[in-house]
């Protein structure tokens, strides 16, 4: 995830940078070196700026893309949750330890449109699995009074991280105070 990026434009190697890993590491032994060989810089100096970014908040994380389907996961559901907004956080942190689980996050709700604020997402070789999985884990949590769904894919986007720097924009940097979030 990028997060506010007012100091990341300002500094152009550390765009460059961004737009070097934002389409992934190269799967490599030293993917550090690979990417600071093709900056012009040293394996140190990209980790040492990677660590800045993600200290002063640049970069919240980094995330994985993971191609489930390929991996023999054919069943996915998005869980969506409706949960007291006072112990919304302790569930998320508890739904999210789940093995089952492969993200969990908060949203706000929409009223008179959308009523959930929590939402986590299971994968499974079956949709049998998938259910099975979800009861385990209502059962472990302690969730069998919180109202909930279940949304299973019906077909399979593009899976990619976003792009938030282009190659242009990496050599002519552009003041920018927007919060940007890459999955």
């Amino acid at each position: 995830m990028i997060g506010n990026t007012e100091s990341l434009v300002s500094d152009p190697l550390d765009r460059e940078l961004v737009q070097a890993v934002q389409g992934g590491l190269p799967l490599v032994v030293n993917p550090y070196a690979a990417i600071a060989e093709q900056l012009g810089t040293s394996e140190t100096e990209v980790i040492r700026r990677l660590e800045r970014l993600l200290e002063i908040g640049d970069i919240r994380r980094f995330g994985v893309v993971v191609r489930h389907r390929e991996l023999g996961y054919r069943a996915n559901a998005m869980v969506v949750w409706d949960v007291n907004d006072k112990r919304v956080s302790k569930i998320g942190r508890l739904i999210g330890r789940q093995s089952c689980v492969t993200l969990c996050y908060r949203r706000p709700r929409r009223p008179g449109r959308w009523r959930y604020n929590l939402f986590c997402m299971i994968h499974g070789r079956s949709r049998e699995g998938v259910l099975n999985n979800l009861q385990a884990l209502i059962k472990k949590c302690g969730l069998e009074t919180i109202e909930h769904e279940v949304l299973f894919s019906r077909r399979r986007f593009k899976q990619c991280g976003a792009r938030y720097v282009t190659e242009k924009e990496s050599r002519d940097p552009v003041p920018c105070q927007t919060s940007l979030t890459v999955e």
